[in-house]
């Protein structure tokens, strides 16, 4: 299945958080969208792997995604290395996606910005057809993303392109809702985390709407670039 867009996020979670909104637009606007998380989270402090499993699935469903796959590299351990290149030349092949969404190039946790490089130099990667790789038994043709961008997760970086969301941030938000055990629930026991309290919800919706505040819309979601962007006119932007 070809894609227009593939999300790839180091642990289940990571896309909801940081372009959900735009994914639900995308998709309402008739594009296919898939996605791809490199580990199942199992170092989380809340939950378990086989918890993220089923919460990444609801929380596709409720985006509306094509398809959702999991890399199983080792959370927390996994390396932008060949071995793990190569894994990912093959889902950028095999669904020949038009733009990649990625991590952060740099975040709090460590595998973001792992992840937001072996994501990059993948996509690079992909396109050299001396590369020779095969899935399901058949050989693959070369394939290069015409863009990645780089969603914005834990720390507050400074947008190159932000997009309107306004009329999605809700559905981003039940997305996020989806991970039952990570995020605020005043009845669990589980330890408490970064991301666990009522706080941090609050400040999902809260920087989408000052992004939003800052551009003119209602709601907006934030990515940085690798190459500048182009347009053919300034009536072209918003």
């Amino acid at each position: 299945m070809k894609l227009d867009i593939l999300a790839i996020g180091a642990h289940p979670d990571d896309i909801e958080l940081g372009c959900g909104a735009t994914i639900a637009k995308e998709i309402a606007n008739g594009k296919k969208v898939g996605v791809i998380d490199l580990t199942r989270g199992e170092l989380g402090t809340r939950g378990t792997a086989e918890t993220r499993d089923a919460e990444a699935m609801e929380a596709s469903r409720i985006l509306g995604v094509s398809e959702r796959v999991n890399m199983k590299f080792a959370d927390g351990f996994f390396s932008n290395d060949r071995a793990h290149q190569m894994e990912i030349i093959k889902m950028i092949r095999k669904y020949q996606p038009d733009i990649v969404l990625c991590n952060a190039v740099d975040d709090r946790h460590i595998d973001h910005g792992k992840g937001s490089k072996l994501v990059s130099d993948a996509c690079f990667l992909s396109g050299l057809m001396k590369i020779k790789t095969e899935i399901d038994g058949e050989d693959q043709d070369s394939w290069r993303p015409k863009f990645v961008y780089h969603y914005i997760q834990w720390k507050n970086l400074e947008p190159d392109v932000v997009v309107d969301v306004t009329g999605f941030i809700d559905t981003k938000m039940d997305a996020v809702m989806a991970y039952k055990t990570q995020f605020f629930d005043s009845e669990s026991e589980a330890p408490e985390t970064p991301i666990s309290s009522s706080n941090f919800i609050e400040s999902i919706k809260y920087r989408a709407r000052d992004l939003g505040r800052l551009v003119g819309v209602e709601f907006a979601e934030g990515f940085t670039v690798e190459r500048y962007v182009a347009v053919d006119s300034f009536y072209n932007l918003k």
